[in-house]
């Protein structure tokens, strides 16, 4: 079965797809986006996801079927087993259920890129992206900021931060961090509200803020339950994708194929199409078109926490309460780059209250590092694209960040220690953090802990690097076409050369709305 022609054919309805998807068909090309997961309104999304937290969706099976990639997971460490890694299904992507963070990356990182060989990524190139995706109630007459976009950028007030965003803004004061009233300001750094893509307390993800205002538009048809198996070719030309749609295999033709699939299910695709490390293809039968390090390079931020046991009164009142409002940006020395650490505050530890013997509520700072060393590999388990890849992150395999991570902890475990702290707690912290209070003062047992206990921040970035054609490590060029081939392109935050100094769902979207423009 063959479908008509399109002048573009997106690979996923997630934060970089629709954005680019949208952006395409305004420009007057006809545009296909594909969606494995359902196709569904704004008015239509589960009241859930909703929530400013987003504990209350994930941890409720109606709400999350559907919504939610099952049956996949990653290992964090190399000591660590395999677990669940949440990934969004559906439009709107990771968007629809994440943690709603609307972080940019320090412009360093665009710096970076650029000496990497990205070329059009620097910070000059970037920041009006930021800016037109965005509608910034507080900034956005900030010449670096925007109004009107159609991402809305919230702050919760201070005087309805948890007790734990409190306390984590006041101990870091304290210690001497400097404030930064607004994070998204160019070298911001020190201790600053969360900025947050919601608006009248509720979750707009880019199905709202994209999807939704572009349905009538003539050039734009969005499909979804439409899971792709691999990119087609004539001779060394994409010409479409190959789908399965109610089982059966559906073929779709376009001028340009783009894959935003995200860093899982994007290098899948390039994978099943013989994209990727030759030897892994072929120990799956699959006829290598070109060998690329298709899988290599995964990163995320790498997390722990210092749980923390509260007060009645510092505690959530009610299910929906924000999870977190307050972040710490900082620098873990004078010969690493600038704010490779963050702070985080959680105003519910879910991991400690789900195996907690006792009532009492409990929160948690979290540290996570910023800028990492450590490369993760995804390879495919099989070539059925209804099986999810492999993947091991491999986090904190890198000593530099294994050391870096023991710096973090123990300096949060600093301020956690402190007075402004002790206001919100109701016990001591020993008894809440044993395993990890009593190898602090120890390298190779505190390595241990981490190894065997560090979370991701479900920021995963960097399976389908950019950077330039001679580089080992490269498989997209700058403007984000594939090696080798023409026709086919991969935006979505698996092109990072590395996962930002952030979260990674407005960075994502900038790499959608920039590559619209980039688009021949």
């Amino acid at each position: 079965m063959t479908g008509i022609g399109w002048d573009v054919i997106v690979v996923g309805a997630g934060s970089a797809g629709a954005a680019l998807a949208v952006r395409s068909a305004e420009k007057g090309r006809r545009v296909l986006l594909l969606e494995a997961g359902p196709d569904y309104r704004s008015a239509q999304m589960h009241e859930a996801w909703r929530s400013p937290n987003p504990a209350v969706a994930l941890m409720d099976p109606a709400a999350a079927e559907g919504l939610v990639w099952t049956g996949l997971n990653s290992s964090r460490t190399d000591k660590q087993q395999q677990s669940p890694y949440w990934r969004g299904r559906g439009v709107g992507g990771s968007s629809s259920i994440n943690g709603q963070i609307a972080i940019r990356p320090p412009m360093a990182d665009f710096e970076d890129w650029a000496a990497q060989g990205c070329r059009g990524w620097s910070p000059e190139d970037v920041l009006p992206y930021f800016a037109k995706l965005e509608d910034d109630e507080q900034f956005g007459d900030q010449p670096y900021h925007g109004r009107g976009g159609p991402t809305p950028i919230h702050r919760t007030p201070q005087g309805e931060w948890g007790g734990v965003d409190a306390a984590l803004a006041h101990s870091a004061l304290a210690a001497g961090f400097r404030w930064a009233a607004d994070v998204n300001a160019p070298a911001a750094t020190g201790v600053s509200p969360y900025p947050i893509n919601s608006r009248g307390g509720r979750r707009v993800s880019v199905n709202d803020a994209y999807l939704e205002r572009a349905r009538d538009l003539s050039t734009l048809t969005v499909r979804g339950e439409a899971l792709v198996d691999r990119v087609l070719f004539d001779g060394n030309r994409a010409v479409g994708v190959q789908l399965l749609v109610d089982g059966r295999a559906v073929t779709e033709h376009a001028d340009t194929v783009v894959l935003s699939a995200g860093v899982i299910h994007s290098p899948a695709i390039l994978l099943r199409s013989g994209i990727g490390p030759a030897q892994h293809l072929r120990s799956l039968d699959i006829d290598v078109r070109h060998d690329l390090p298709v899988g290599r390079g995964m990163q995320d931020h790498p997390m722990t926490l210092v749980s923390l046991p509260l007060t009645p009164k510092a505690a959530v009142k009610t299910a929906h309460d924000r999870h977190t409002n307050v972040c710490v940006r900082w620098s873990s020395g004078a010969a690493v780059p600038q704010d490779d650490v963050m702070f985080v505050s959680l105003n519910q530890n879910v991991l400690a209250m789900a195996t907690a013997s006792s009532a009492t509520a409990s929160g948690a700072f979290g540290v996570w590092l910023n800028q990492n060393w450590s490369r993760g590999v995804l390879t495919l388990a099989s070539t059925d694209p209804a099986e999810h890849p492999l993947v091991h992150q491999r986090m904190l395999s890198d000593e530099r960040d294994l050391s870096r991570m023991r710096q973090g902890v123990r300096a949060l475990v600093d301020l956690a220690r402190r007075p402004e702290t002790a206001e919100i707690t109701a016990g001591p912290l020993e008894r809440e953090n044993e395993a990890l209070f009593s190898v602090l003062d120890s390298d190779g047992e505190l390595d241990d802990y981490l190894l065997g206990t560090v979370v991701d921040a479900q920021h995963g970035t960097s399976t389908c690097r950019m950077g330039t054609a001679d580089g080992s490590d490269t498989v997209v060029d700058s403007d984000c076409r594939v090696l080798g081939v023409d026709g086919l392109r991969v935006v979505d935050a698996s092109v990072f050369p590395s996962v930002p100094r952030a979260n990674t769902n407005l960075a994502t979207i900038m790499a959608g709305e920039l590559m619209a423009d980039r688009l021949d």
